[in-house]
């Protein structure tokens, strides 16, 4: 029994030795490399530009409903005649009722186009950041991999530039090379070892740039996986200026714009028309009968080129 049991204790022992050996191992970079699918959804999800102009696009569609929105209408109450200061109640006659202001016929219409086309543009310009910031990511993420390329191989010519050195200076020791060789080859190494610096700072920097597009701290861990060689497109290039012309976020926002102006030229005409107000209140005197008084009143424009007038400085 007592075997038994210590069997089974060194069993257990060396399963929670393994356990512990799985943990403490570093997980590998590889688990975490980027590709550049992921690196622009990161980016397009996360970068501010893209999070304040959405915020900007919410807020235009508030504003559609804003210039949708009917005019408020009026509670009003009226009374005369009153025998003392603030006496409602002995006052020989008093209204209520309510008033509502009624735009002239297409005003709110071509407003709410407005609204509606400067949202439009909003969104157009969305789309157009977020192109550029995939064309940034996509150029960061080359740039990336051409470099880690680079420091691969000035690593392996660091390597060869040193076991060439060393290889010299055993043959000078023995005789075989004159000292002006071990020289050269030193000088080989130098130059090596300063490719390889310089390797290095080109790879911190490529992956500064794309941290900073995918809005993370610039000496953020960062391991990213891809290939460098792209298979060949064929492109047509009629066929490539139609798709311009017809999916660009430059041309919607233009035909955006366009429209956008006229409707204001369309607004500006009806600002010569004016706005109507209707009004409806229940009239009582003392000692008559209970009326109704319907009111309807609209501005005339006699004085109309003064919100057209300039001043000549």
């Amino acid at each position: 029994m007592i075997k038994i049991r210590f069997k089974w204790a060194v069993v257990f022992i060396s399963i929670v030795g393994l356990i512990c050996v799985s943990w403490s191992q570093p997980v590998k970079l590889d688990d975490k490399a980027l590709t550049l699918d992921q690196c622009i959804s990161l980016a397009l999800e996360q970068n501010p530009l893209i999070l304040s102009s959405l915020k900007q696009y919410q807020a235009s569609l508030a504003r559609i409903s804003q210039a949708k929105a009917l005019p408020q209408p009026s509670l009003n109450f009226d009374s005369d005649f009153q025998p003392k200061f603030f006496n409602f109640k002995d006052a020989g006659e008093f209204y209520y009722g309510f008033s509502q202001s009624i735009e002239f016929p297409g005003k709110r219409y071509v407003r709410g186009k407005i609204a509606s086309h400067e949202s439009n543009e909003i969104l157009s310009e969305i789309e157009l950041l977020k192109l550029d910031i995939a064309f940034q990511v996509k150029e960061a993420f080359y740039a990336l991999l051409l470099a880690q390329e680079k420091l691969k191989y000035a690593q392996q010519n660091l390597d060869l530039s040193q076991d060439f050195l060393q290889k010299t200076e055993l043959k000078y020791e023995t005789g075989d090379v004159a000292k002006v060789e071990v020289l050269r080859a030193k000088v080989e190494a130098s130059k090596a070892a300063n490719e390889l610096r310089k390797a290095n700072n080109e790879v911190r920097l490529a992956k500064a740039r794309l941290n900073f597009l995918l809005a993370r701290k610039k000496y953020a861990p960062l391991t990213i996986k891809g290939q460098l060689k792209k298979a060949a497109l064929q492109l047509n290039l009629e066929n490539l200026r139609q798709q311009a012309f017809k999916f660009r976020p430059e041309i919607k926002i233009i035909r955006f714009s366009l429209k956008k102006e006229s409707f204001k030229k369309k607004q500006g005409y009806l600002g010569y028309f004016p706005d109507f107000s209707l009004g409806i209140s229940k009239h009582r005197v003392l000692g008559e009968a209970t009326t109704w008084d319907v009111t309807l009143s609209f501005p005339i424009p006699l004085f109309f080129w003064q919100p057209q007038k300039r001043r000549n400085c």
